[in-house]
């Protein structure tokens, strides 16, 4: 393993001899895998766009998170700067680093919509990005390579797997009552937190954003029939009007539970909000107001 990783460390050093010329470019690119930069593009796929495709992407996005921070803890990998002090950290990264989470959240995401939405643009635009995303990471020092191919596995694994199962998935559970759905939403996530190999502060984030979306999921089979098409100026109201009850619970409830304990209970409360937020109580919104 340290041969591999020092062989990393020279590929590192080697493209950073580009810096700091290259620096603001790959920056951008790595802010375009950022976890922050998915909470604010998926819900323009789900509100904006294609409501059921966004729904199924953004749940995806959950499971492919929470597998990649369930493997870091289980590889225990340094970042490069950790490991050999020439590789220079040009941006902040924190946990372990194999496998890449920028790397993988990019093949899943970018992998799908190039799947569901076939035109040219979106297979360019896929395609660049799930090449300049993972080679950002090296660049700016917090990956190995190895770090990036193992996200590249992981992440059309998990694709591969997604697409093939979804259909027959989403068919089983429309057959199930509502109460079904909701017991799953609820004990699914909840099993995943309590297998989670590291701190359960660390797998709260996704396993309760996963539960308030698919509780939304269920609930939004019955009660919402959110219309994406319209003029562009609606769904940019509907945009903002959304992130604006996002935002309510991401960043209000993140000032109202700050001290309190016990913590991680806070925690879980405000992501799940988050999460049903998103899939249900915006669109919601929308339908009462005529968006």
């Amino acid at each position: 393993m340290d041969t591999l990783l020092n062989w990393g460390i020279e590929i590192i050093v080697w493209l950073q001899q580009a810096s700091p010329a290259l620096d603001g470019l790959f920056r951008v690119f790595t802010h375009l895998g950022d976890e922050p930069f998915f909470l604010v593009f998926l819900p323009i796929i789900i509100w904006c766009v294609d409501y059921n495709r966004g729904l199924r992407l953004t749940v995806l996005f959950l499971f492919s998170a929470y597998l990649n921070s369930f493997a870091k803890v289980l590889a225990g990998q340094p970042r490069p700067f950790e490991f050999d002090p020439r590789a220079k950290k040009l941006v902040e990264a924190g946990g372990f680093g194999l496998p890449s989470g920028h790397t993988q959240s990019t093949v899943t995401i970018w992998g799908f919509i190039a799947a569901r939405f076939k035109n040219r643009l979106t297979l360019i635009l896929a395609t660049v990005l799930i090449i300049m995303i993972p080679l950002s990471r090296i660049y700016l020092g917090v990956h190995f390579p190895t770090d990036v191919i193992g996200g590249y596995i992981l992440g059309f694994i998990i694709l591969f797997l997604f697409l093939k199962l979804e259909s027959p998935i989403i068919n089983w559970l429309k057959n199930q009552g509502l109460l079904v759905q909701l017991a799953l939403a609820i004990i699914l996530p909840t099993l995943l937190m309590l297998i989670f190999p590291g701190s359960v502060m660390d797998s709260i984030p996704t396993c309760a954003t996963l539960m308030g979306a698919t509780i939304g999921l269920a609930l939004s089979n019955k009660w919402i029939e959110l219309d994406t098409d319209g003029a562009w100026w609606k769904r940019v109201l509907r945009y903002l009007v959304g992130m604006i009850i996002v935002s309510l619970f991401y960043f209000g409830l993140k000032v109202v539970f700050k001290n309190l304990e016990p913590a991680a209970a806070y925690r879980f409360v405000r992501y799940t909000l988050v999460g049903f937020s998103i899939v249900f109580l915006a669109p919601w919104v929308f339908t009462k107001i005529k968006l």
